[in-house]
């Protein structure tokens, strides 16, 4: 875990998601401090992230914002976390502290229901050039 970058947050995100694709680039554009960068769970840094947090990689379907060396986050409080981050107006979104049953129930039901609704990618998402320093 020592190639990881200290001063930035890693988010962990499904590959072939496609609104894990349209929000991971929603964060990017809206990323204006440069906090965070990114990894699918597929990937092997990914996989080695959870390992190194305990986190079981069957029971993590979509999103894990991982600090390192301070704390990591799971589902709607993951989500929350990010959006205070973001120069936009979903930065508000986490004013309503929407975690804890009823945001992971929320969160469960849309992670659920999300290749159904948005699709799914034969692979993962391969960053422009630009966009390579993001991604770990």
């Amino acid at each position: 875990m020592d190639q990881l970058p200290k001063d930035k947050k890693i988010i962990l995100f499904d590959g072939v998601c496609n609104l894990c694709d349209n929000s991971v680039q929603f964060i990017i554009k809206h990323d204006s401090k440069d906090v965070f960068r990114f990894a699918s769970l597929q990937s092997e840094i990914g996989e080695q992230i959870l390992k190194h947090i305990g986190v079981d990689p069957t029971k993590v379907d979509s999103i894990v914002l991982y600090v390192p060396g301070v704390a990591y986050y799971l589902k709607a409080e993951a989500a929350m976390q990010i959006s205070s981050e973001l120069n936009s107006w979903h930065r508000f979104l986490s004013y309503l502290s929407f975690t804890g049953f009823i945001g992971n129930f929320v969160y469960d039901y849309i992670a659920k229901n999300r290749y159904k609704w948005y699709g799914k990618k034969e692979a993962c998402l391969i960053p422009t050039d630009a966009l390579k320093e993001k991604f770990l």
